[in-house]
């Protein structure tokens, strides 16, 4: 296996699992304005939200970017960000907002094929022995 098909996996999984980690630290520092957003678009119980947010984004982005159980992972943080994409950036009218919502699909797609394909080589999850075969039979 060549050495850039070994890491692109890696690289892809730390893109898209580093900003998911650095905005629920972020989250982590200010339970005050994360919950008043959250309340703000009329969705119950702020604090749990703020818990839901910050679990899956410090837990679910470490855990992708250390590529450790990715197939169950994936497609819990494709759900919590398509919820997202329709909770919180569903102003279309607002150009901001639209982007928002379409980097969240985007995320959601990336995210689905990492469920598909594995963490690849350079994942917690191919050093154990967890990395199963893709669709097609052959090793990610």
């Amino acid at each position: 296996m060549s050495t850039l098909k070994k890491y692109l996996p890696l690289i892809g999984r730390f893109l898209i699992g580093a900003p998911f980690l650095m905005s629920g630290i972020g989250k982590l520092t200010s339970y005050a304005a994360t919950t008043g957003y959250i309340a703000s678009v009329g969705l119950p119980a702020a604090g749990i939200g703020w818990a839901i947010a910050v679990l899956m984004e410090v837990g679910g982005g470490a855990l992708l970017v250390l590529g450790y159980r990715t197939r169950l992972v994936a497609p819990l943080m494709a759900l919590f960000t398509l919820a997202t994409a329709v909770f919180f950036h569903h102003n279309f009218a607002d150009q901001n907002q639209m982007i928002h919502f379409l980097k969240n699909i985007m995320l959601a797609g990336g995210l689905l094929n990492i469920a598909y394909f594995g963490a690849g080589p350079a994942s917690l999850d191919s050093a154990s022995g967890r990395q199963a075969a893709t669709p097609h039979g052959q090793q990610a």
